[in-house]
């Protein structure tokens, strides 16, 4: 053992938290060492930290399924939206969002019944993830909402981070725990861990999802406005379908 290790005290017990390798190993060790009373007899033991358990309710299927996607962009203010990616969960409280209408909405990809390959998770009824890749750089994450065949969603915007704020710290290449962290759709999704390759999660199951956990959020505290990088929609780039949190510090800023 190290000069360190021997300088322990009898019956001290020291808990090391190693970050685990992304690319090895997908869950954090714990070491732990300790010297055993009354012996110069040292333990190392490994354990695998288990992920989270849920402490809210999962939003059921038909709270994506209804009709109004302003509504169900709302009402996602003050949910909490959670991602488990290698057995480490990662998320917080949604403090943005924005809606989108496939039916009267130039800003909608889906604007004019338009299908291609990358909108046609669209049209799938309510409850599934829709992302893609903006600037070659940023994949949005956004949830489907209504019946099949409407092709409505909801971009989350930004969420204040609860759960697992190390490990999105480390996504998002971040020595210091800043606003920035979660605050606007492209840098969310780098910390929740979300690509391309979850297009289509449904959100029922245990990869992404998003939770009830009884926080009601008054009227007042809902800020409304224009949603932001959607002037070339005409008109529409000026509906009032952006919704924030008031003073929270967590919501993304328009540059």
């Amino acid at each position: 053992m190290s000069s360190s290790s021997e300088n322990l005290q009898r019956g001290q017990f020291i808990r090391i938290i190693r970050k685990k390798e992304r690319r090895q190993r997908p869950e954090k060790l714990f070491l732990i060492v300790a010297r055993t009373q009354g012996t110069s007899r040292s333990i190392i033991k490994a354990e695998k930290q288990p992920p989270t358990s849920m402490t809210g309710q999962k939003l059921p299927t038909t709270f994506y399924t209804r009709p109004h996607v302003v509504q169900v962009a709302q009402e996602l203010l003050g949910k909490y939206l959670f991602t488990n990616i290698g057995g480490i969960v990662t998320g917080g409280k949604i403090v943005e969002t924005e809606a989108y209408s496939g039916e009267n909405d130039r800003a909608c990809h889906a604007h004019l019944n338009r299908r291609t390959q990358r909108t046609e998770i669209m049209y799938h009824q309510g409850g599934v993830a829709y992302v893609y890749l903006v600037y070659g750089i940023y994949h949005l994450f956004n949830i489907i909402t209504n019946e099949a065949g409407k092709a409505d969603a909801v971009l989350v915007r930004a969420i204040e981070p609860t759960e697992g704020l190390e490990e999105m710290q480390l996504r998002r290449n971040m020595p210091f725990l800043k606003p920035n962290l979660t605050a606007g759709p492209g840098v969310l999704s780098i910390a929740l861990g979300i690509s391309k390759k979850h297009y289509g999660t449904d959100l029922s199951g245990h990869t992404i999802w998003v939770e009830d956990r009884g926080l009601q959020v008054p009227s007042e505290r809902i800020a409304i406005g224009p949603r932001i990088g959607v002037d070339y929609a005409g008109d529409d780039a000026l509906l009032p379908w952006r919704f924030w949190l008031k003073e929270n510090k967590w919501v993304s800023r328009k540059k």
